[in-house]
């Protein structure tokens, strides 16, 4: 019923638009992917399902310079609007917002392990399941079983800025102080260990940038420090350091700015769990400035702003 709804608002959107930008089937049976409306022909090939994972928001501040887009979003991807308007970096006219209430997507890394990596056939969705078909037979998984960790600790299934809403809105059943329970477990163990951790995760790095190109806010790519030569900030030597290094600088430029959507985690081809550290960094953004990026495009990320006296920040004597 989504879907058909979703159809039908496409349809009245496209002729003021120069692309609608929505998902299609993707290679295969288990992956949808991005797929880019400019003819009324094409609407019948979107899809709308749990399939649905890509955070289409990152195509927006390099289309909507010259064109006026449309685009389908879901909750966490809708935060990365807002921060784009928080930034100045899109024009809201030249943009039309599809939202879409989203009771979670899945994790296909998840999926592919509960079937032993075996060929799809094919996948249904329905009921907040997702039927899988290989050659070994059929396996019903629940969609919460096999959704990325955002999912779980998701405020925000309703889109927080849309021109047209498809469905009824989704209320979050999750408490607000459960967000971060994840970091606070981990900073339960010692400095050590903590360090041991990332040395573990971070040494499977293979410096691809899969995780900055996927994510929404690293808008700076082709001026991107991992890859200046004047200044020479970072090599590229795959060694701890430099990885360390890339992660930490990466992490640290989104302070403020991250909205949670966790592409970074998904698209990375050795699963390690960056968008861990940026959690971290948005919990003590949480703390210090009572601020979470992306929920309202009128507010000021605390790094634009300067106070000679931060109220929650003690200085340390000189």
């Amino acid at each position: 019923m989504t879907q058909k709804k979703l159809k039908e608002v496409v349809q009245k959107v496209l002729p003021d638009v120069d692309m609608v930008i929505g998902y299609r089937q993707g290679f295969d049976p288990v992956h949808a992917t991005p797929f880019f409306v400019t003819r009324p022909e094409q609407i019948d090939e979107l899809i709308w399902n749990p399939l649905c994972v890509h955070n289409l928001a990152s195509y927006i501040p390099s289309l909507t310079t010259n064109k006026k887009v449309a685009v389908i979003v879901k909750g966490c991807d809708s935060r990365a609007i807002n921060q784009y308007l928080q930034e100045n970096l899109i024009n809201r006219e030249n943009l039309v917002v599809i939202g879409i209430p989203c009771s979670g997507v899945v994790s296909v890394s998840k999926v592919l392990k509960a079937v032993d990596h075996q060929i799809i056939e094919s996948v249904s969705c329905e009921n907040h399941a997702v039927t899988v078909k290989t050659s070994q037979g059929e396996k019903k998984l629940s969609v919460s079983d096999v959704s990325p960790d955002k999912c779980k600790t998701c405020l925000y299934p309703t889109p927080l800025v849309y021109d047209h809403l498809v469905g009824d809105p989704i209320t979050s059943d999750k408490e607000p102080e459960s967000v971060y329970d994840e970091v606070r477990s981990f900073e339960e163990k010692s400095l050590e260990d903590r360090f041991q951790f990332w040395k573990t995760e971070l040494d499977r790095c293979i410096r691809c940038y899969a995780c900055r190109n996927a994510c929404p806010m690293c808008i700076c790519q082709d001026r991107c420090i991992a890859e200046s030569r004047d200044p020479h900030w970072v090599t590229q030597k795959t060694n701890q350091t430099e990885k360390f290094m890339y992660h930490m600088i990466h992490a640290l430029h989104l302070a403020g700015r991250c909205v949670e959507c966790e592409e970074c985690t998904r698209v990375c081809p050795m699963e390690i769990p960056v968008a861990k550290i940026k959690k971290k960094i948005n919990m003590e953004m949480d703390q210090l400035f009572d601020y979470k990026a992306g929920l309202n495009a009128e507010d000021t990320p605390p790094m634009y702003t300067f106070k000679v006296d931060e109220e929650t920040i003690e200085e340390h004597e000189l």
